[in-house]
């Protein structure tokens, strides 16, 4: 079924490369849109071809994005200049008959409550419907460009198959890179030796181990294939949370930080601060600190269950300890300041 279909990654990094991997394996013909000389060399030997660009060149991501079956866009959440070009991209195809689906990487924070840490939601979020994330407020994170989406979702209404997935944090390592929130908390740690949480640490985060994310991706796009424009139509949105009824607070996720380092040997408490002091969140996130370190993002991935797809890697504490906690010691303090992805010295 995939033999010969043509895909456009933008941004195959951290999550996008593991698709990459899983299209070539299915068949697909894959080309990654890339920023940098090394990562193009190591998408190439993933079996993918490779476009030099970044995600300000709208004009060259239109272009590109126009000749494709399938576009992913995995880069980033938040850049809406990006967005707009494959849109444009999409609709210039449609004009000459041609059906492009299309798959945008949203974010859970889109869920949150804005409650900072300070209680925990009893709300569960639902994907089997789009009732629920239509409740969210325009301007909540990442909103504004699943707006944009779905927009433009109704304009090319039968000439176009759109999707939004929707993953909570992220963990795991691959291809010598790691993720955001556990490690960051780590390193804050290794430097001012003790882990944080944001206020009483009681926002819910549901988490994704990344080789699962990007397996939804390969469901979602195999579902986008089956299905008829009308029928992506209803609801573009797709949750992919692999921890269900086992959802860690912040609060616990520091606290298997902490643990874990201090058994390691380092000089951090083993148990974490609740942190209050603004003046410290430039170690962590900056303005976006309790937007990524507090949210509430409670939510079920229903419809890739119920197409098959199943969570089944490490679980987050498994796989900090194994995977991301011996790569972070092997950095020391010297490269500390803030958030800064494991392998990732742009």
């Amino acid at each position: 079924m995939a033999s010969g279909k043509k895909v456009f990654i933008i941004g195959p990094g951290f999550i996008g490369w593991n698709v990459v991997e899983l299209l070539v394996k299915e068949g697909y013909s894959v080309t990654g849109y890339v920023r940098r000389k090394e990562h193009a060399d190591g998408i190439k030997a993933s079996g993918a071809d490779v476009v030099m660009g970044d995600l300000d060149d709208t004009a060259k991501i239109t272009e590109q994005v126009a000749q494709f079956d399938v576009v992913i866009h995995t880069a980033t959440a938040d850049h809406l200049p990006s967005v707009e070009a494959v849109i444009d991209g999409i609709k210039k195809g449609a004009a000459k008959g041609h059906m492009t689906s299309f798959i945008h990487t949203s974010g859970a924070s889109v869920l949150d409550d804005g409650s900072k840490g300070s209680a925990r939601s009893d709300r569960v979020y639902s994907d089997k419907t789009r009732h629920d994330i239509d409740t969210v407020p325009d301007d909540a994170p990442h909103r504004p460009i699943d707006l944009a989406i779905v927009k433009a979702q109704k304009e090319l209404a039968g000439k176009a198959k759109l999707a939004i997935i929707v993953p909570p944090l992220i963990y795991g390592y691959t291809h010598g890179r790691g993720t955001i929130q556990l490690p960051t908390l780590a390193r804050f740690g290794l430097k001012h030796g003790y882990v944080p949480c944001i206020d009483k640490g009681l926002g819910i985060g549901a988490n994704i181990h990344v080789l699962d994310l990007a397996r939804a991706y390969i469901y979602i796009l195999h579902h986008l294939e089956s299905s008829t424009p009308e029928q992506t139509l209803e609801n573009p949105y797709f949750f992919c949370e692999g921890s269900g009824d086992a959802e860690p607070s912040w609060k616990e996720y520091a606290q298997g930080v902490a643990a874990s380092l201090h058994q390691a040997g380092a000089k951090v408490d083993s148990q974490p601060r609740s942190l209050t002091s603004e003046e410290l969140y430039g170690d962590l996130l900056g303005p976006y600190t309790t937007a990524v370190f507090a949210m509430n993002t409670r939510n079920r991935a229903e419809r890739l269950r119920g197409l098959g797809w199943e969570a089944r890697e490490k679980d987050w504490k498994q796989s900090w300890v194994e995977d991301e906690l011996p790569r972070v010691l092997e950095e020391g303090d010297t490269r500390f300041g803030g958030y800064a992805p494991i392998g990732d010295k742009a």
